[in-house]
Protein backbone atom coordinates (compact mmCIF):
# COMPACT_ATOMS: atom_id res chain seq x y z
CA UNK A 1 0.00 0.00 0.00
CA UNK A 2 1.31 3.48 -0.82
CA UNK A 3 1.97 6.09 1.86
CA UNK A 4 -0.99 8.27 0.86
CA UNK A 5 -3.64 5.57 1.40
CA UNK A 6 -2.04 4.74 4.72
CA UNK A 7 -2.35 8.37 5.80
CA UNK A 8 -5.91 8.51 4.53
CA UNK A 9 -6.78 5.31 6.38
CA UNK A 10 -5.31 6.60 9.63
CA UNK A 11 -7.08 9.92 9.19
CA UNK A 12 -10.35 8.04 8.62
CA UNK A 13 -9.79 6.02 11.79
CA UNK A 14 -9.29 9.18 13.78
CA UNK A 15 -12.31 10.81 12.19
CA UNK A 16 -14.46 7.81 13.03
CA UNK A 17 -13.16 7.86 16.59
CA UNK A 18 -14.00 11.54 16.82
CA UNK A 19 -17.50 11.13 15.41
CA UNK A 20 -18.49 7.75 16.84
CA UNK A 21 -21.29 7.48 19.31
CA UNK A 22 -19.26 6.02 22.20
CA UNK A 23 -20.00 8.67 24.79
CA UNK A 24 -18.94 8.40 28.41
CA UNK A 25 -21.34 6.30 30.48
CA UNK A 26 -20.08 7.32 33.91
CA UNK A 27 -21.26 10.33 35.89
CA UNK A 28 -18.12 12.55 35.74
CA UNK A 29 -18.37 13.19 39.50
CA UNK A 30 -17.62 9.50 40.10
CA UNK A 31 -14.18 9.97 38.57
CA UNK A 32 -13.12 12.28 41.41
CA UNK A 33 -12.05 11.75 44.99
CA UNK A 34 -10.02 9.23 46.99
CA UNK A 35 -12.04 6.26 45.71
CA UNK A 36 -13.06 6.93 42.11
CA UNK A 37 -15.25 4.52 40.16
CA UNK A 38 -13.01 2.67 37.70
CA UNK A 39 -15.03 0.87 35.00
CA UNK A 40 -13.71 -2.00 32.93
CA UNK A 41 -11.26 -0.80 30.29
CA UNK A 42 -12.29 -0.48 26.64
CA UNK A 43 -8.97 -0.53 24.76
CA UNK A 44 -8.98 1.59 21.59
CA UNK A 45 -6.61 1.14 18.66
CA UNK A 46 -7.01 4.86 18.10
CA UNK A 47 -8.17 7.06 20.98
CA UNK A 48 -11.37 9.05 20.85
CA UNK A 49 -10.70 12.50 19.40
CA UNK A 50 -12.98 15.34 20.48
CA UNK A 51 -10.89 18.47 20.04
CA UNK A 52 -12.14 21.87 21.15
CA UNK A 53 -10.97 24.22 18.42
CA UNK A 54 -8.92 27.10 19.84
CA UNK A 55 -10.63 30.38 18.92
CA UNK A 56 -9.58 32.84 21.67
CA UNK A 57 -11.73 35.27 23.61
CA UNK A 58 -14.12 37.65 21.86
CA UNK A 59 -13.68 41.29 22.80
CA UNK A 60 -14.91 41.91 26.33
CA UNK A 61 -15.39 38.22 27.14
CA UNK A 62 -13.90 36.43 30.16
CA UNK A 63 -14.30 33.15 32.04
CA UNK A 64 -16.92 32.83 34.76
CA UNK A 65 -15.82 32.94 38.42
CA UNK A 66 -17.61 31.22 41.30
CA UNK A 67 -20.39 33.15 43.02
CA UNK A 68 -18.99 35.90 45.20
CA UNK A 69 -15.83 36.31 43.11
CA UNK A 70 -14.75 38.41 40.18
CA UNK A 71 -12.26 37.84 37.39
CA UNK A 72 -10.15 40.37 35.50
CA UNK A 73 -7.30 40.21 33.03
CA UNK A 74 -4.08 40.65 34.98
CA UNK A 75 -2.18 40.66 31.67
CA UNK A 76 -3.30 39.97 28.08
CA UNK A 77 -1.74 39.73 24.63
CA UNK A 78 0.81 37.16 25.82
CA UNK A 79 2.27 34.35 23.71
CA UNK A 80 1.05 30.98 25.01
CA UNK A 81 1.44 31.74 28.74
CA UNK A 82 1.67 28.42 30.53
CA UNK A 83 3.32 28.62 33.96
CA UNK A 84 3.50 31.16 36.80
CA UNK A 85 5.90 31.95 39.61
CA UNK A 86 5.80 34.69 42.26
CA UNK A 87 8.99 36.44 43.31
CA UNK A 88 9.40 37.61 46.93
CA UNK A 89 8.73 41.27 46.03
CA UNK A 90 5.40 40.34 44.41
CA UNK A 91 6.54 40.43 40.80
CA UNK A 92 5.02 37.60 38.77
CA UNK A 93 6.94 35.57 36.22
CA UNK A 94 5.07 33.87 33.39
CA UNK A 95 6.64 31.29 31.08
CA UNK A 96 5.54 31.97 27.49
CA UNK A 97 6.33 28.60 26.02
CA UNK A 98 5.34 25.71 23.80
CA UNK A 99 6.69 22.34 22.75
CA UNK A 100 10.17 22.19 21.22
CA UNK A 101 10.55 20.74 17.70
CA UNK A 102 10.82 16.98 17.68
CA UNK A 103 14.03 15.47 16.31
CA UNK A 104 13.90 13.98 12.84
CA UNK A 105 12.61 10.41 12.95
CA UNK A 106 10.91 10.94 16.33
CA UNK A 107 7.58 12.33 15.15
CA UNK A 108 5.56 9.21 15.95
CA UNK A 109 4.94 8.26 12.31
CA UNK A 110 1.66 8.78 10.50
CA UNK A 111 -0.38 8.55 13.71
CA UNK A 112 1.84 11.16 15.35
CA UNK A 113 1.52 13.42 12.31
CA UNK A 114 -2.27 13.21 12.33
CA UNK A 115 -2.51 13.68 16.08
CA UNK A 116 -0.27 16.71 15.61
CA UNK A 117 -2.88 18.20 13.30
CA UNK A 118 -5.52 17.82 16.01
CA UNK A 119 -3.19 19.33 18.59
CA UNK A 120 -2.60 22.29 16.27
CA UNK A 121 -6.37 22.75 16.11
CA UNK A 122 -6.36 22.78 19.92
CA UNK A 123 -3.72 25.52 19.97
CA UNK A 124 -0.80 23.31 21.03
CA UNK A 125 1.57 23.38 18.05
CA UNK A 126 2.62 27.03 17.68
CA UNK A 127 6.35 27.88 17.82
CA UNK A 128 7.57 28.50 21.34
CA UNK A 129 8.33 32.07 22.44
CA UNK A 130 11.02 30.59 24.72
CA UNK A 131 10.62 33.53 27.07
CA UNK A 132 9.88 34.33 30.69
CA UNK A 133 8.08 37.64 31.11
CA UNK A 134 7.94 39.72 34.28
CA UNK A 135 4.57 41.24 35.26
CA UNK A 136 4.35 43.92 37.95
CA UNK A 137 1.24 45.44 39.52
CA UNK A 138 2.79 48.28 41.50
CA UNK A 139 -0.44 50.18 42.19
CA UNK A 140 -2.36 47.11 43.38
CA UNK A 141 -5.35 47.47 41.06
CA UNK A 142 -5.18 43.87 39.87
CA UNK A 143 -3.72 44.71 36.46
CA UNK A 144 -0.01 44.50 35.65
CA UNK A 145 1.10 47.87 34.30
CA UNK A 146 4.72 46.77 33.86
CA UNK A 147 5.69 43.99 31.45
CA UNK A 148 9.28 43.17 30.51
CA UNK A 149 11.10 40.33 28.76
CA UNK A 150 12.78 38.97 31.88
CA UNK A 151 14.61 36.03 30.25
CA UNK A 152 14.82 35.19 26.55
CA UNK A 153 16.26 32.55 24.24
CA UNK A 154 15.34 29.70 26.54
CA UNK A 155 14.34 26.17 25.45
CA UNK A 156 10.63 25.62 26.07
CA UNK A 157 10.87 26.76 29.72
CA UNK A 158 8.24 25.87 32.31
CA UNK A 159 9.28 25.49 35.97
CA UNK A 160 10.90 28.34 37.94
CA UNK A 161 12.27 28.53 41.48
CA UNK A 162 14.22 31.24 43.32
CA UNK A 163 16.71 30.14 45.97
CA UNK A 164 18.53 33.04 47.59
CA UNK A 165 19.95 35.12 44.77
CA UNK A 166 19.74 32.36 42.15
CA UNK A 167 16.80 31.78 39.84
CA UNK A 168 16.47 28.23 38.51
CA UNK A 169 14.58 27.50 35.30
CA UNK A 170 13.55 24.09 33.98
CA UNK A 171 14.03 24.07 30.22
CA UNK A 172 12.83 21.09 28.21
CA UNK A 173 16.37 19.67 28.22
CA UNK A 174 18.10 21.00 31.34
CA UNK A 175 17.83 22.92 34.59
CA UNK A 176 19.71 26.20 34.26
CA UNK A 177 20.50 28.99 36.74
CA UNK A 178 20.70 32.78 36.57
CA UNK A 179 21.83 35.42 39.08
CA UNK A 180 18.93 37.46 40.42
CA UNK A 181 18.70 40.81 42.20
CA UNK A 182 15.48 41.89 43.90
CA UNK A 183 13.47 44.27 41.77
CA UNK A 184 15.30 43.78 38.50
CA UNK A 185 13.10 43.57 35.42
CA UNK A 186 15.50 41.82 33.05
CA UNK A 187 18.33 39.30 33.32
CA UNK A 188 20.96 39.45 30.60
CA UNK A 189 23.44 36.96 32.10
CA UNK A 190 24.13 33.70 30.30
CA UNK A 191 22.54 30.57 31.80
CA UNK A 192 24.59 28.27 34.00
CA UNK A 193 23.76 24.61 33.38
CA UNK A 194 22.91 22.72 36.57
CA UNK A 195 21.69 19.33 35.34
CA UNK A 196 20.62 17.72 32.08
CA UNK A 197 17.05 16.46 31.75
CA UNK A 198 15.66 13.72 29.48
CA UNK A 199 14.73 15.29 26.15
CA UNK A 200 14.65 13.88 22.60
CA UNK A 201 11.19 12.86 21.37
CA UNK A 202 9.53 14.82 24.20
CA UNK A 203 6.10 13.25 23.90
CA UNK A 204 5.56 15.08 27.20
CA UNK A 205 7.87 18.07 27.11
CA UNK A 206 6.99 20.23 30.11
CA UNK A 207 9.41 20.19 33.05
CA UNK A 208 7.92 21.56 36.26
CA UNK A 209 10.16 22.63 39.13
CA UNK A 210 10.01 23.32 42.88
CA UNK A 211 12.71 23.83 45.49
CA UNK A 212 12.91 22.26 48.95
CA UNK A 213 12.18 24.52 51.92
CA UNK A 214 15.90 24.84 52.74
CA UNK A 215 16.84 25.47 49.11
CA UNK A 216 19.34 22.62 48.91
CA UNK A 217 17.35 20.44 46.51
CA UNK A 218 15.30 20.91 43.37
CA UNK A 219 12.47 18.64 42.25
CA UNK A 220 11.70 18.33 38.54
CA UNK A 221 8.69 16.62 36.96
CA UNK A 222 9.56 14.68 33.78
CA UNK A 223 6.78 13.09 31.71
CA UNK A 224 6.88 9.88 29.70
CA UNK A 225 7.92 9.66 26.06
CA UNK A 226 4.78 7.75 25.09
CA UNK A 227 1.32 6.72 26.19
CA UNK A 228 2.21 3.26 27.57
CA UNK A 229 5.83 2.67 26.53
CA UNK A 230 5.03 1.87 22.90
CA UNK A 231 8.29 3.47 21.73
CA UNK A 232 10.28 1.03 23.85
CA UNK A 233 11.29 1.31 27.49
CA UNK A 234 14.80 2.41 26.51
CA UNK A 235 13.24 5.76 25.55
CA UNK A 236 11.71 6.01 29.00
CA UNK A 237 14.98 6.05 30.91
CA UNK A 238 14.66 8.74 33.57
CA UNK A 239 11.16 9.64 32.45
CA UNK A 240 7.70 9.34 34.02
CA UNK A 241 9.40 10.43 37.22
CA UNK A 242 10.23 13.22 39.63
CA UNK A 243 13.95 13.95 39.78
CA UNK A 244 15.69 15.27 42.88
CA UNK A 245 18.72 17.46 42.12
CA UNK A 246 21.36 18.57 44.62
CA UNK A 247 21.80 22.31 44.08
CA UNK A 248 25.43 22.38 45.19
CA UNK A 249 26.69 19.57 42.97
CA UNK A 250 24.07 19.07 40.26
CA UNK A 251 23.91 15.38 41.16
CA UNK A 252 20.49 13.84 40.71
CA UNK A 253 18.44 10.80 41.56
CA UNK A 254 14.92 9.53 40.87
CA UNK A 255 12.77 10.70 43.78
CA UNK A 256 9.58 8.92 42.63
CA UNK A 257 8.68 7.01 39.45
CA UNK A 258 5.81 5.42 37.56
CA UNK A 259 4.13 8.84 37.19
CA UNK A 260 3.08 9.05 33.53
CA UNK A 261 3.16 12.84 33.29
CA UNK A 262 3.86 14.62 36.59
CA UNK A 263 3.19 18.30 36.01
CA UNK A 264 2.13 20.71 38.77
CA UNK A 265 4.07 20.31 42.02
CA UNK A 266 3.64 22.15 45.31
CA UNK A 267 4.34 21.72 49.03
CA UNK A 268 1.21 21.19 51.11
CA UNK A 269 1.63 23.70 53.96
CA UNK A 270 0.10 21.65 56.79
CA UNK A 271 1.86 18.34 56.18
CA UNK A 272 4.99 19.70 54.50
CA UNK A 273 4.64 16.96 51.86
CA UNK A 274 5.26 17.34 48.17
CA UNK A 275 2.12 16.94 46.05
CA UNK A 276 1.95 16.47 42.28
CA UNK A 277 -0.77 16.49 39.62
CA UNK A 278 -0.40 13.62 37.13
CA UNK A 279 -1.92 13.01 33.69
CA UNK A 280 -2.79 9.35 33.27
CA UNK A 281 -2.91 7.14 30.16
CA UNK A 282 -5.15 7.28 27.09
CA UNK A 283 -7.10 4.90 24.84
CA UNK A 284 -8.87 2.85 27.52
CA UNK A 285 -12.19 4.61 27.05
CA UNK A 286 -13.87 7.88 27.93
CA UNK A 287 -14.01 7.10 31.65
CA UNK A 288 -10.46 5.78 32.10
CA UNK A 289 -8.00 6.58 33.43
CA UNK A 290 -8.65 9.48 35.84
CA UNK A 291 -5.90 12.02 36.20
CA UNK A 292 -4.93 12.45 39.83
CA UNK A 293 -3.05 14.39 42.45
CA UNK A 294 -1.09 12.64 45.14
CA UNK A 295 1.37 13.19 47.93
CA UNK A 296 4.75 11.89 46.83
CA UNK A 297 6.39 9.06 48.77
CA UNK A 298 10.20 9.22 48.43
CA UNK A 299 11.27 6.21 46.39
CA UNK A 300 7.64 5.43 45.57
CA UNK A 301 6.51 3.78 42.33
CA UNK A 302 3.04 4.64 40.97
CA UNK A 303 2.47 2.01 38.31
CA UNK A 304 3.21 3.44 34.88
CA UNK A 305 3.27 1.84 32.39
CA UNK A 306 2.30 -1.58 33.77
CA UNK A 307 -0.63 -0.62 35.97
CA UNK A 308 -2.86 2.25 37.03
CA UNK A 309 -4.46 3.18 40.33
CA UNK A 310 -2.20 0.86 42.17
CA UNK A 311 -2.38 -2.72 40.97
CA UNK A 312 -4.90 -2.50 38.08
CA UNK A 313 -2.93 -4.11 35.27
CA UNK A 314 -2.86 -2.51 31.81
CA UNK A 315 -2.91 -5.64 29.64
CA UNK A 316 -1.71 -3.67 26.60
CA UNK A 317 1.79 -3.23 28.02
CA UNK A 318 4.35 -5.82 26.91
CA UNK A 319 6.31 -7.36 28.43
CA UNK A 320 4.32 -7.49 31.63
CA UNK A 321 5.98 -6.93 35.01
CA UNK A 322 4.12 -8.46 37.98
CA UNK A 323 6.95 -7.44 40.33
CA UNK A 324 6.55 -3.77 39.42
CA UNK A 325 2.76 -3.97 39.67
CA UNK A 326 3.11 -5.38 43.18
CA UNK A 327 5.14 -2.27 44.16
CA UNK A 328 2.68 0.26 42.75
CA UNK A 329 1.21 2.83 45.13
CA UNK A 330 -2.38 4.02 44.83
CA UNK A 331 -2.70 7.81 44.34
CA UNK A 332 -4.52 9.95 46.87
CA UNK A 333 -7.19 11.79 44.87
CA UNK A 334 -8.66 11.34 41.38
CA UNK A 335 -9.24 14.42 39.20
CA UNK A 336 -11.46 13.04 36.44
CA UNK A 337 -10.71 11.17 33.23
CA UNK A 338 -8.78 13.05 30.54
CA UNK A 339 -9.15 16.42 32.28
CA UNK A 340 -5.46 17.24 31.67
CA UNK A 341 -5.04 18.50 35.22
CA UNK A 342 -1.80 20.49 34.99
CA UNK A 343 -1.55 23.43 37.39
CA UNK A 344 -1.43 22.83 41.15
CA UNK A 345 -1.03 25.22 44.05
CA UNK A 346 -2.26 25.42 47.63
CA UNK A 347 -4.35 28.22 49.08
CA UNK A 348 -2.45 30.96 50.92
CA UNK A 349 -2.89 34.51 52.15
CA UNK A 350 -5.90 36.17 53.74
CA UNK A 351 -7.77 37.53 50.71
CA UNK A 352 -9.74 34.30 50.20
CA UNK A 353 -11.81 32.98 53.14
CA UNK A 354 -10.00 30.84 55.71
CA UNK A 355 -11.40 27.55 54.42
CA UNK A 356 -9.36 27.86 51.22
CA UNK A 357 -6.03 27.97 53.02
CA UNK A 358 -4.10 24.76 52.53
CA UNK A 359 -6.55 23.40 49.95
CA UNK A 360 -5.57 22.54 46.40
CA UNK A 361 -6.32 24.70 43.37
CA UNK A 362 -6.02 22.76 40.11
CA UNK A 363 -5.90 24.08 36.55
CA UNK A 364 -7.65 21.58 34.26
CA UNK A 365 -6.44 22.27 30.73
CA UNK A 366 -9.22 20.16 29.23
CA UNK A 367 -9.60 16.96 27.23
CA UNK A 368 -8.94 16.36 23.56
CA UNK A 369 -9.85 12.67 23.69
CA UNK A 370 -13.12 12.34 25.57
CA UNK A 371 -16.78 12.46 24.57
CA UNK A 372 -18.17 14.60 26.06
CA UNK A 373 -15.35 16.98 26.87
CA UNK A 374 -14.02 17.23 30.41
CA UNK A 375 -11.92 19.76 32.32
CA UNK A 376 -11.61 23.29 30.93
CA UNK A 377 -11.90 24.82 34.38
CA UNK A 378 -10.11 25.63 37.63
CA UNK A 379 -11.25 23.66 40.65
CA UNK A 380 -10.64 23.74 44.40
CA UNK A 381 -10.31 20.63 46.57
CA UNK A 382 -10.61 21.30 50.32
CA UNK A 383 -7.97 19.80 52.64
CA UNK A 384 -8.02 19.07 56.36
CA UNK A 385 -5.01 17.90 58.32
CA UNK A 386 -2.92 17.85 55.15
CA UNK A 387 -5.20 15.51 53.16
CA UNK A 388 -8.15 16.03 50.77
CA UNK A 389 -11.42 16.43 52.64
CA UNK A 390 -14.25 16.83 50.16
CA UNK A 391 -15.45 16.97 46.56
CA UNK A 392 -14.07 19.49 44.07
CA UNK A 393 -15.59 22.94 43.76
CA UNK A 394 -15.54 25.05 40.59
CA UNK A 395 -13.58 28.29 40.88
CA UNK A 396 -13.33 29.38 37.23
CA UNK A 397 -15.38 28.02 34.32
CA UNK A 398 -16.75 29.20 30.97
CA UNK A 399 -13.67 28.48 28.85
CA UNK A 400 -15.78 26.83 26.11
CA UNK A 401 -18.28 28.73 23.98
CA UNK A 402 -21.77 27.51 23.03
CA UNK A 403 -20.32 25.61 20.06
CA UNK A 404 -17.78 23.77 22.21
CA UNK A 405 -14.84 25.83 20.97
CA UNK A 406 -12.07 26.81 23.36
CA UNK A 407 -11.91 30.52 24.04
CA UNK A 408 -9.25 29.67 26.62
CA UNK A 409 -7.59 26.77 28.42
CA UNK A 410 -6.33 27.12 32.02
CA UNK A 411 -2.86 25.80 32.87
CA UNK A 412 -0.67 27.13 35.68
CA UNK A 413 -2.21 28.52 38.87
CA UNK A 414 -0.47 30.68 41.48
CA UNK A 415 -1.35 33.24 44.13
CA UNK A 416 -0.15 36.82 43.74
CA UNK A 417 1.32 38.91 46.54
CA UNK A 418 -2.10 40.27 47.54
CA UNK A 419 -3.62 36.79 47.82
CA UNK A 420 -5.62 36.66 44.56
CA UNK A 421 -5.47 33.56 42.36
CA UNK A 422 -3.74 33.97 39.00
CA UNK A 423 -4.50 31.56 36.15
CA UNK A 424 -2.38 31.22 33.01
CA UNK A 425 -4.58 30.73 29.91
CA UNK A 426 -2.46 29.50 27.00
CA UNK A 427 -5.20 29.66 24.35
CA UNK A 428 -6.66 33.03 25.36
CA UNK A 429 -3.10 34.37 25.90
CA UNK A 430 -4.21 35.94 29.17
CA UNK A 431 -3.29 35.68 32.82
CA UNK A 432 -6.58 35.91 34.70
CA UNK A 433 -6.92 37.17 38.27
CA UNK A 434 -9.64 35.79 40.56
CA UNK A 435 -10.47 37.62 43.78
CA UNK A 436 -13.47 38.07 46.10
CA UNK A 437 -16.00 40.50 44.66
CA UNK A 438 -16.11 43.92 46.31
Amino acid sequence: MSRLPLIAASALSLTLAACGGNEAALDPALGYGPNPTLPDPSPQRVPTVKVAKAVGWPAGAAPTPAAGYRVQAFASGLDHPRWLYRLPNGDMLVAETNAPPRPEGKSGGVRGWIEGLFMKKAGARAPSANRITLLRDADGDGVAETRTAFLENLTSPVGMALVGDTLYVANADAVVAFPYQAGQTRIAAAPRRIAALPAGRNHHWTKSLVASADGTRLYVGVGSNSNIGENGLAEEEGRAAIHEIDVATGAGRIFASGLRNPVGMAWQPDSGKLWVSVNERDALGNDLVPDYMTSVTPGGFYGWPWSYYGSIVDARVEPSSPDMVARALRPDYALGAHTASLGLTFGEGSLFPDRYRGGAFVGQHGSWNREPRSGYRVIFVPFSGGVPAGPPEEILTGFLDDEGQAMGRPVGVQFDGAGALLVADDVGNVVWRVSPAP
